[in-house]
């Protein structure tokens, strides 16, 4: 793993009224040439420098209070009422410390609401700890509350110069409570600066007493019989209400709804600019003058640094060597379509950069670009080979990817653009294309092709200084053979399926266009026949109409605009309504016509008849592949007129078929492998149908033939549902029983399948220890709420820390199985050829004389593509279109 990065969170408000008051002797005398106080400015601006230096943080943010009323207010309305009115000298500060900030290059916040605290207490509470260590800045000690194993505190005590800091071991060597006791201490002995009441007579010695005693005010409470008869106990039994409620008043909210995440509050250092600007509006002449030593201008140049590459306009064969990283520039985000108008290839000692027509001109190039013993690191390998292979070059031994390695060493990352991953992994050397090249409809290659160039030349000097950081870093996480045996081959496969493409039959697309169009206008009559009346079915609030006053529905859902008409509410008004199944099915097939017939219509390639879908490798965490430009993973299977969209997927070649393979139950049979539960393992080493061996299992029943389809129905909802982590709600709704019935039926499963419930136990249990969880093939997934607070939040980061292991490794093996079927068919003498993934799914094209010899092929690879503890099956069929293969 990389070295802990460092967020540091300053209490704004705090920390400056600290600092106007450290300075106000010197009030009057620090005036700028408008008249401006600065006394607090400066104080200010001396505490971030000395922290910046000391703490050396990657990731810095100052908040703010956003006004003087708060969530507090809303129980307590004299919460900090009595305070003295701030000084109009101070006020008048306060916006020019933004503009400090700025100059620094920190960012700063404040939420309308809520406190400077509650955003820290949130930020500081939701990084993951094993990532980020945390450093609290504040002159309020109600912030200590929030220490803890990877959060320190640092309290001003002298001014802005002096910083305490408090631990969970200093606290409790100081007080003998933890941290979160802190809360309870005020709730019993106030606090006069907030106007937090506490309980009459209780200070903080005798709060610190009773809480080592009963550990919570709650506590306290609870044992309230127990304490002796004196005027602190009546004064407690009396005031019990204000001491919960100054309790909840001193809480910091660990949970409130920022719009911030610490992805976004990076710090790479002064805006000089900015900050000179600064200096100069406030005066600080003595500040200014420091940014002529030597330390800041080295800062600047090395900030500013010209790049030394060539630009060539002759290729030599002296150009290249057997170490270099490739760049390809493209413009666009479809690099099946988008021209490409610079390369650049180089390495530590040289870089050079050339326009496209040179490139593909020069036989040395291509000489070196398909040189199997020229190693090549590259931003994308994916999106390398299909450009370049667009104008007749190969490319081979591509042995680094930055965007592959960084998606493995963080999936949560999911960054397509070179800076931002740079960024990402602390190099800041290279700007954002957005920078260069400007976005949207303005997107456009400078008219000065030299920042074109240069900012190509920085992108190759960033590959090579990443791929050994990134390779480095992989190799700490044992994530090599994944990136080297798995991900980085299948780059390539990748490619190839998407230039390859598969065919598709326009002229049945047209004619489902045509029976989908009269298929609506049938339902839209028998809509309006129910309804009585003709309205616009496309319109929420026409339905709305319809369906809650006319037909007198019962409402279940309002928003600001009127009735709800969302699919989850019309679900629950499918029994009573018949109109509902029509409306359903409406707005399916409407969709089906507008996404999928006349989307792939669009995008079918004029010259070949085939659409090239983009498989995207590096967004999904588990792992899993997507396809975009057209999603061919979406197509709706479960209504017929969306199964009937595959009809139009046909071989290329006459006397050709599609063939289909699709692994069964991959995700259960992983399940019972990770598991090793006896009675899941054995279901599936004997054959058993598992939907059915479970509802003999869970309803005790002795024969499969006793099962009957809605046991089997149950049964499979409660399989799948275990996978996802399933709750008793979620699986009352799925089945239309009662949450008790449901959670009936989780208690048995796991009784019947103790193997399983271990599994998830354990699993939650290591998450919880090491902040993340892998699959089989040591794909990692974060989890930064899995130690959360707030139940939700940790209840998904649970779900999730189940359901990865498992859905991630089926992703793993089907990749497996992808490069070998690959290996196998250049291997033999075959003509089939891999055309789409699609989940667990498999689709090729073969001649038909091949068929059986690829479904032996097929069969013996993909079931032979791991091995496991209970065997791999695949289901396998062929046809004159995929329609035919399911």
């Amino acid at each position: 793993m990389n070295e802990k990065k460092k967020l540091v969170l300053i209490d704004g408000n705090s920390v400056a009224y600290r600092a106007f008051f450290a300075l106000h002797s010197q009030l009057e005398r620090m005036k700028n040439k408008n008249g401006l106080h600065t006394n607090a400015l400066y104080g200010f601006h001396n505490m971030i420098d000395s922290v910046l230096t000391k703490e050396k943080p990657t990731h810095v943010l100052v908040a703010f209070d956003a006004g003087n009323t708060t969530f507090r207010h809303s129980f307590f309305d004299e919460y900090k009422a009595g305070r003295s009115k701030t000084p109009r000298e101070f006020s008048e500060q306060m916006p020019y410390l933004r503009e400090l900030l700025d100059g620094f290059g920190i960012r700063h916040y404040e939420l309308e609401n809520f406190e400077a605290d509650d955003i820290i207490g949130t930020l500081a509470t939701k990084v993951d700890p094993t990532i980020y260590d945390v450093v609290v800045i504040s002159g309020d000690r109600d912030l200590t509350q929030l220490a803890k194993e990877n959060v320190r505190v640092d309290i001003t005590v002298k001014g802005v110069s002096e910083l305490k800091g408090y631990t969970t071991e200093s606290i409790y060597e100081e007080m003998g409570i933890s941290p979160l006791q802190i809360i309870d201490m005020k709730g019993l002995a106030g606090d006069a600066s907030d106007n937090i009441p506490g309980v009459t007579k209780i200070g903080e010695k005798t709060a610190l007493k009773l809480l080592k005693e009963y550990g919570s005010v709650e506590g306290i409470y609870e044992n309230i019989d127990l304490l002796k008869k004196s005027k602190m106990k009546e004064n407690l039994i009396n005031e019990k209400e204000t001491a919960l409620l100054s309790k909840r008043l001193a809480t910091i909210d660990t949970d409130s709804p920022i719009k911030v995440g610490v992805e976004e509050l990076s710090f790479n250092g002064p805006n000089m600019e900015k900050l000179i600007s600064f200096y100069k509006e406030m005066d600080f002449n003595s500040h200014l003058s420091k940014l002529d030593t030597a330390e800041y201008d080295a800062e600047q140049n090395s900030q500013k640094e010209a790049i030394l590459y060539t630009i060539v306009t002759e290729i030599t064969e002296s150009m290249f060597n057997n170490n270099m990283a490739l760049y390809v520039e493209i413009l666009g985000d479809n690099y099946h379509t988008s021209p490409i108008f610079c390369i650049g290839w180089g390495d530590d000692e040289h870089i050079y950069v050339a326009e496209p027509e040179v490139v593909f001109a020069s036989d040395d190039f291509k000489n070196w670009a398909k040189d199997s013993g020229a190693q090549k690191q590259v931003f994308d390998a994916k999106r390398t080979y299909v450009a370049l292979k667009r104008q007749s070059v190969d490319i081979a031994s591509i042995d680094f990817d930055i965007l592959l390695a960084s998606y493995l060493l963080n999936t949560k990352d999911n960054s397509k653009d070179l800076s931002e991953v740079a960024t990402e992994h602390e190099y800041y050397e290279v700007s954002s294309d957005e920078s260069v090249y400007g976005k949207g409809a303005k997107i456009a290659i400078p008219e000065e092709k030299t920042v074109t160039y240069d900012h190509i030349a920085r992108k190759i000097k960033a590959i090579r200084t990443l791929s050994k950081q990134l390779g480095e870093n992989l190799e700490k996480n044992e994530q090599t053979k994944l990136f080297n045996e798995m991900e980085l081959p299948l780059s390539i496969v990748l490619a190839e399926m998407e230039l390859t493409g598969v065919k598709v039959n326009d002229k049945r697309l047209m004619e489902m266009k045509e029976e989908f169009a009269i298929r609506l206008t049938d339902i839209e009559q028998r809509v309006y026949e129910l309804a009585g009346e003709k309205f616009n079915l496309n319109s929420p609030k026409q339905l709305g109409v319809i369906l809650f006053e006319k037909m007198g529905y019962p409402v279940i859902k309002k928003t600001k605009t009127g009735y709800s008409t969302a699919v989850d509410v019309l679900e629950q008004l499918r029994e009573q309504a018949p109109i509902v199944e029509h409306i359903l099915d409406y707005r399916q097939i409407a969709k089906i016509q507008s996404t999928y017939i006349e989307g792939l219509l669009k995008v079918i390639d004029k010259k070949t008849g085939k659409i090239h879908t983009r498989y995207m490798q590096t967004i999904a965490q588990t792992g899993r592949l997507s396809s975009v430009d057209p999603n061919l993973q979406n197509i709706p299977i479960r209504l017929e007129e969306g199964r009937k969209i595959r009809q139009a997927f046909v071989p290329s070649h006459e006397g050709w078929e599609i063939f289909a393979s699709d692994y069964s139950q991959i995700e259960l049979r992983v399940l019972g492998h990770v598991s090793d539960d006896k009675l899941l393992k054995e279901a599936f080493i004997e054959g058993q149908d598992i939907h059915s061996s479970t509802a003999m299992r869970v309803f005790g029943i002795g024969s499969p033939e006793e099962v009957s389809s809605e046991m089997r129905r149950r049964a499979k909802a409660v399989n799948f549902g275990i996978v996802y982590g399933i709750s008793d709600y979620g699986l009352s709704q799925n089945l239309g029983i009662s949450r008790k019935e449901a959670q009936q039926f989780i208690d048995t499963y796991f009784e019947k399948y103790p193997g399983v419930k271990k599994y998830m136990e354990d699993i939650v249990r290591e998450a919880k220890d090491k902040g993340f969880v892998e699959t089989l093939f040591q794909r990692r997934r974060y989890l930064p709420e899995i130690n959360s607070r707030n139940f939700n939040l940790r209840s998904f980061a649970e779900r999730t820390a189940i359901n990865t292991p498992i859905q991630g490794s089926a992703a793993d093996i089907i990749k497996i199985a992808m490069i070998k079927m690959d290996e196998k068919l250049k291997e033999s003498t075959m003509q089939a050829t891999m055309l789409l993934q699609v989940h667990d799914e498999l689709i090729f094209e073969a001649p038909k004389e091949e068929i059986e010899q690829l479904r032996a092929l097929v069969a013996e690879v993909m079931e032979g593509a791991v091995e496991l503890s209970v065997p791999l099956k695949v289901d396998s069929n062929s046809g004159k279109s995929w329609y035919e293969a399911k």
